[in-house]
């Protein structure tokens, strides 16, 4: 295939990391053209100087400096500021987009590299539940893909590829089950961040790892998932696979149920959507099924794990309900990694902000930007 020129937003994230690890050992098939970051200067500095992309940005302004200065003897242009990360994807150099970065800053860049015409590879999947409706009405304004990144996501696209002519009757959306599966209310009561930070088969940053163990990450899936594929949130079922081989399945109408398999590696889906068509050799995984049973499935617990309920009742709303869900889930995380709520107060956190904000059936990309601010404000109010 053609070296693809790829723009890396959140080049220095668990996805950002392990998608650079993907463009390193496929030197001949894709190029960054483009990597960013957030606040770790040091880090996205050492990837430029490694795969001394056209451009670099440092959301951060006050590390400008610091950036631009270490970069000064390379043919590296820097940019600053969350302007420049919606701007760097209209590049006339850029083939795809990655949407790496975490929380609904994703949205405006992704917007913006739809509106250049850039097919975009997402990982950021709060875009989507933010504003999926927006989103994939612009993608087939614009006749661009969206490719998905998430595992299970990528699992679905796997089986439906062939199946433009049969209908979807079930999405069967895998989840681990993280670390705290089987615990009771009162358990989950007195889980740390520390705890919680230990997820027992993926290797994630932070944010997404206390999603993926309170299961707001699949709840936040779900809604995506119903975009993505076009599918009623009743066509959407949760399974806990613990082992996470089974990275999620489809059920046709003929009761034949297609299930994609493989290693837990991330690098692995992130491939697939960068050389969609193309399935390309990797040299990261060497996946045997014997070494991974006996497979097991589980109902999943919406009444101890609320955030999966709240994740549904959101999606059911609509407008701008997901929205609220996750812009409360944001503030939550961060308060309860600094040991302001506990684990459980976050459900409650996000429960009371969407009971608050008023709904709005048919928001816009700004009356959206708004939900988020006054959802992120009484939020913090709420926390004291």
């Amino acid at each position: 295939m053609n070296n693809k020129h790829i723009a890396l937003l959140g080049s220095t994230g668990s996805i950002g990391i392990q998608t650079l690890d993907v463009i390193r050992n496929n030197p001949e098939a894709y190029s960054a053209e483009v990597i960013t970051a957030n606040n770790n200067a040091e880090l996205l500095i050492a990837q430029a100087k490694e795969f001394l992309p056209n451009a670099v940005v440092i959301t951060n302004e006050s590390k400008y400096q610091q950036v631009r200065d270490a970069l000064s003897a390379l043919p590296i242009k820097v940019f600053a500021g969350e302007s420049s990360l919606a701007q760097i994807t209209e590049m006339g150099t850029v083939d795809l987009v990655v949407t790496a970065v975490v929380g609904s800053v994703g949205l405006k860049p992704t917007m913006a590299a739809i509106e250049a015409g850039k097919p975009v590879a997402i990982a950021n999947k709060e875009t989507l539940v933010v504003a999926g409706e927006l989103v994939t009405a612009a993608a087939r304004n614009k006749g661009v893909n969206l490719y998905p990144i998430d595992s299970e996501h990528s699992a679905i696209a796997q089986c439906i590829a062939g199946e433009e002519h049969n209908r979807i009757h079930k999405i069967l959306l895998t989840a681990s089950g993280g670390p705290f599966r089987g615990y009771t209310a009162k358990q989950l009561e007195l889980v740390t961040p520390v705890q919680a930070l230990h997820h027992p088969t993926w290797n994630m940053g932070a944010k997404i790892t206390i999603d993926s163990a309170s299961m707001m990450n699949k709840g936040l899936e779900v809604i995506e998932a119903r975009w993505l594929f076009n599918v009623k949130a009743e066509n959407i079922e949760i399974v806990v696979h613990p082992q996470s081989i089974i990275h999620s399945m489809v059920e046709f109408e003929d009761g034949s149920i297609k299930a994609q398999l493989g290693a837990p590696d991330m690098r692995v889906p992130i491939q697939y959507a960068l050389s969609y068509p193309l399935r390309l050799k990797n040299a990261f995984t060497n996946f045997n099924i014997f070494n991974h049973s006996p497979l097991t499935f589980e109902k999943p617990d919406p009444k101890n794990f609320r955030n999966l309920a709240l994740a549904y009742l959101a999606m059911e709303q609509g407008g701008n309900m997901p929205c609220v869900l996750n812009a409360a889930n944001e503030v939550a995380v961060t308060a309860f990694l600094d040991n302001k709520i506990s684990f459980t107060g976050m459900s409650d956190l996000v429960e009371k902000c969407m009971t608050t904000i008023s709904h709005v059936a048919h928001p816009s990309i700004e009356t959206l930007f708004e939900t988020d601010i006054e959802t992120r404000k009484i939020a913090i109010s709420l926390i004291g």
